[in-house]
């Protein structure tokens, strides 16, 4: 009998994106284009997280990747932006939105994205979790009665928190604060009057949590999301700050790369159907076998859905068949084990799950990790009955081809 096995992998680069030429922006809109990857790593199976490669730019990579690092942050600097006074800073105003005023969209908003060849809709969660950028004032401007002018850029006016490091001139600084989740508004008062104030440069960073890609399909998706700028809005700096823009859109490309491979050893596709313990042993006793079978071993990678198909050269009912030169005719029973790490679609584990050429049970697999070479079992069986009726043929050779797909277009 012979075995043969194919494997259908979805075609095309294997990327999840958020590119959006095709949605409409906001007029005076800032965009910015966020990418991230999941690619199964041999080393690393356990990890079913994306990867941000979303180039940074700004404080963070340019002055002290270290300290950035130590806090698990980044930066991203947009050097369009620009904001503006509407008109003098008197020293301590009486409301912080008439200083320097910074309150971002912290808390976690849902987004969805589409794969651009499926269809399927996934929920990505993005917050801004950083603030930053240039401002361009007398530095001294801001020394109060109880602090130097550095002490809340350098170190963060709560309840932001400080990367502890800013640059700057005598009439400019750059300065980036981490943002915590769900955090309101963070400020800097003035002690001295600022005749005019401008912002050159808008830093952020931002966090996200991604579905588990290995539930994904493999191949591109696409999707973003707008906040609103300016006073009152998603992104607000105040009365005082009026920024060029009103709106900041994120188009996301995020990219999964599922691999899918099965490997049977040398001379695997050839399947000899004995009794248990070969038939010598049956007819040392002189009694006739129960069963005939072979158990395959197969090797296997996944790190994404697929399901399994069953074809045949013959078919008997609902799974495959096994024939003689006389056209006697027997059913041939077709049966899986998958590695630890593998579930059915109940979330069990797979273990002589039959396949049947209707497909029914194994419409769906679903790794739980990155299964990197792991063997599984490809179980064939004619059974007691069948086997009765093959021995009424004493010395025919019954043949049949079966295949076994792996498809991971689910």
């Amino acid at each position: 009998m012979s075995v043969n096995t194919a494997i259908k992998q979805f075609a095309g680069p294997c990327v999840l994106a958020v590119a959006l030429g095709a949605f409409s922006q906001p007029a005076l809109a800032i965009v910015e284009e966020i990418t991230a990857v999941f690619r199964p790593d041999p080393s690393n199976p356990m990890s079913n997280k994306f990867i941000n490669t979303t180039p940074q730019s700004g404080l963070c990579p340019w002055h002290v990747p270290a300290k950035c690092e130590a806090v698990n942050t980044f930066s991203i600097r947009n050097s369009s932006f620009r904001a503006y006074s509407t008109g003098p800073i008197p020293a301590y105003p009486d409301d912080p939105r008439k200083s320097a005023y910074f309150k971002v969209p912290s808390a976690f908003r849902d987004l969805q994205v589409t794969h651009r060849g499926t269809g399927r809709v996934e929920t990505v969660q993005m917050r801004m979790a950083g603030i930053g950028g240039r401002w361009n004032a007398p530095v001294s401007s801001w020394t109060t009665t109880d602090a130097r002018w550095d002490r809340y850029w350098y170190g963060a006016p709560s309840p932001c928190m400080p990367i502890n490091y800013i640059a700057a001139g005598v009439n400019f600084a750059l300065f980036f604060w981490i943002v915590p989740e769900n955090a309101g508004a963070c400020s800097v008062t003035n002690g001295y009057g600022i005749a005019r104030m401008s912002y050159s440069t808008l830093e952020y960073g931002y966090e996200l949590k991604t579905p588990n890609p290995l539930g994904m399909d493999a191949g591109v998706y696409e999707g973003s999301i707008t906040y609103s700028m300016g006073p009152g809005g998603d992104v607000d700096f105040g009365d005082a700050m009026i920024p060029d823009d009103n709106a900041l859109t994120f188009n996301f490309t995020l990219s999964v790369e599922h691999n899918l491979k099965v490997d049977l050893p040398p001379g695997g596709n050839r399947i000899q159907l004995l009794p248990e313990g070969g038939w010598q042993a049956w007819l040392n006793r002189g009694r006739q076998p129960t069963r005939l079978f072979r158990d395959q071993t197969f090797v296997i990678s996944a790190s994404g859905r697929f399901k399994m198909q069953l074809e045949c050269s013959l078919a008997v009912g609902n799974t495959c068949g096994l024939r003689n030169g006389a056209g006697d005719l027997v059913p041939l029973q077709v049966a899986v084990s998958l590695p630890f790490g593998m579930q059915d679609q109940a979330g069990q584990a797979v273990n002589k799950l039959p396949l049947r050429l209707d497909g029914v049970g194994t419409e769906l697999f679903q790794p739980v990790f990155y299964v990197n070479n792991r063997s599984g079992k490809l179980h064939f069986e004619v059974e007691n009955n069948d086997v009765k009726g093959m021995l009424e043929h004493p010395g025919s050779t019954y043949s049949g081809v079966v295949t076994v797909i792996w498809d991971s277009e689910v």
